[in-house]
């Protein structure tokens, strides 16, 4: 796997970009306002980056990002992600993205709409429950003391090994909670949705490590 594509480059998306040039990968971003937008995101990660339509963003990455507001799911190019690992850091903010009932209900999670969605394609959940500046800030080695993890969710164990192996590269651990329906225990308002990154509950400026200890802690402290 050589080139990461990325269908929506904000906040998340172009931290996780600039991590994955940082790693040696080559990056295609999109956003829903097109190419030309992207051109300073695209001078400042230098050779490897390019931009292009979401479309092409899908089509040529290996594996491929997908960060977008949970309302514009649905705008997700299904046809050239058939077979694909995408990773979803899609979290569901009604303020933002209007009522979904059955999200309200839990009667289903935000990343499992995406895999229906996208029915070809293996959706693991992951950089949901991190700040940005601390997913840009805490990256370490592998082995390193102060190494930290984060959490993932899918319904296929091959695309969790090739996301857990991004992560390693890009300088994360990966705690596997299950399957996608697990992926609640991470989403807003629980224990792991942010504080296990930050130096206070109500500081996420400043961010501190998080090792899988703690981060499966927070995890198992999660109720519906």
């Amino acid at each position: 796997m050589t080139t990461v594509g990325l269908i929506g480059s904000g906040h998340i998306g172009g931290t996780v970009a600039r991590l994955a040039v940082a790693a040696g990968y080559d990056v295609v971003l999109s956003n829903s306002r097109g190419p030309e937008t992207l051109t300073d995101l695209v001078d400042e990660l230098g050779e490897r980056a390019s931009a292009a339509t979401a479309q092409d963003a899908a089509q040529v990455g290996d594996l491929v990002v997908v960060s977008v507001p949970l309302k514009a799911y649905r705008a997700v190019p299904a046809q050239p992600l058939a077979g694909k690992v995408v990773i979803d850091t899609n979290n569901y903010y009604p303020e933002r993205d209007g009522a979904f009932p059955e999200l309200d209900a839990g009667e289903i999670t935000s990343s499992e709409l995406l895999q229906r969605h996208l029915p070809d394609s293996r959706v693991v959940k992951v950089f949901n429950n991190i700040y940005f500046k601390a997913l840009a800030e805490l990256p370490r080695p592998s082995g390193a003391a102060d190494r930290s993890a984060l959490a993932i969710a899918g319904d296929d164990a091959a695309a969790k090994a090739e996301v857990t192996a991004f992560l390693d590269r890009i300088g994360y651990d990966a705690v596997d909670v299950g399957p996608l329906a697990e992926g609640w225990r991470y989403q807003p308002d629980t224990p792991a949705y942010g504080v296990p990154y930050s130096a206070t509950p109500t500081d996420w400026q400043r961010p501190a490590p998080a090792d899988a200890e703690k981060l499966r802690a927070a995890l198992a402290a999660a109720t519906r």
